[in-house]
């Protein structure tokens, strides 16, 4: 019989990264508010951790950050001027981000990793499972792997993180996990995490990005775990302690994902998830492939 478990409702988004992949723009710009299409790419992680049923949404910021707390909040000066104009789809939009979620902030402070930045969430999340969405990760809406990791996370317990398969020789870019395989296609069991392994050394080619369900156990761990490479402290150790020790907080499960991401704190990946959300629209769709067809054909 399945055991009853807390339904998730809280996410957690670090964001007190520094940008510095997309100087100069992000020099007085936080790198999360880079305009995807026409909406900056945190709406749409905002947007993501909602639509999964997690509508209680913790970011946590650093300095120069404060354009994240505008966008998700009331801009009534501008609501005003575009009533007055009668922009009813302007001002709907406009709305859009301030009506999603309950939003929360804490700084980070001292940047000192992504698991220092998980660890500042533990007074908001308490003893509670909980998801965490890095913000340069962009899922496209119509491949729904937060939910799906949800669901396992409360079919299982424990922690669930995101994997993907990689090219073996770009192992190296990402922290790497052991895995076994399970009843189901999609999901695997962690036995063992490293960052950012030599190729030769890796264990498998299963990267993990940037989406998990954490057991509160995690806080516990990450209070112990020393700093790792670069002088941070790495969320990938303290995944590591409780997937060789599912006693500390359950097991560690990964849903391999297979759908669109897109990695918008790479340059090159950032444009081309420009492009191709593009050209996917309604509005913008077909003007725009007909532009862009004509600019390779002629001009590649």
């Amino acid at each position: 019989m399945t055991q009853s478990r807390t339904r998730i409702s809280k996410a957690v988004i670090p964001a007190a990264g520094l940008g510095t992949r997309f100087l100069p723009a992000t020099k007085a710009t936080p790198k999360e508010m880079l305009p995807v299409v026409d909406k900056p790419a945190i709406q749409y992680v905002v947007e993501e951790a909602v639509t999964a049923g997690l509508s209680d949404v913790l970011m946590v910021t650093g300095r120069n950050k404060r354009p994240l707390e505008d966008h998700f909040d009331r801009n009534y000066e501008l609501e005003e001027a575009l009533t007055r104009k009668g922009d009813e789809t302007r001002l709907a939009r406009v709305q859009e981000s301030s009506d999603l979620a309950t939003m929360h902030y804490v700084r980070q402070g001292d940047p000192r990793g992504l698991g220092h930045a998980v660890l500042c969430a533990a007074p908001h999340v308490g003893d509670q499972p909980f998801a965490v969405l890095l913000g340069d990760d962009l899922i496209d809406a119509r491949d729904p792997l937060l939910a799906r990791m949800v669901d396992v996370q409360e079919r299982h317990g424990g922690s669930v993180i995101a994997l993907m398969e990689v090219d073996p020789a770009q192992i190296h870019l990402y922290g790497c996990a052991a895995v076994k395989p399970t009843v189901d296609d999609d999901v695997v069991q962690v036995t063992g995490l490293v960052e950012k392994p030599d190729p030769a050394d890796a264990p498998s080619n299963y990267a993990v990005i940037g989406r998990y369900v954490l057991d509160p156990a995690v806080f516990g761990v990450l209070r112990r775990t020393e700093p790792g490479r670069g002088g941070e402290i790495q969320l990938t150790d303290a995944l590591q302690a409780l997937a060789s020790s599912p006693d500390l907080g359950g097991p560690v499960h990964g849903v391999v994902f297979k759908g669109r991401r897109y990695d918008t704190g790479d340059r090159s990946d950032y444009l081309r998830a420009i492009v191709r959300l593009a050209c996917e629209r309604e509005d913008l769709g077909p003007e725009f492939r007909e532009w862009l067809r004509s600019y390779v054909t002629e001009e590649m």
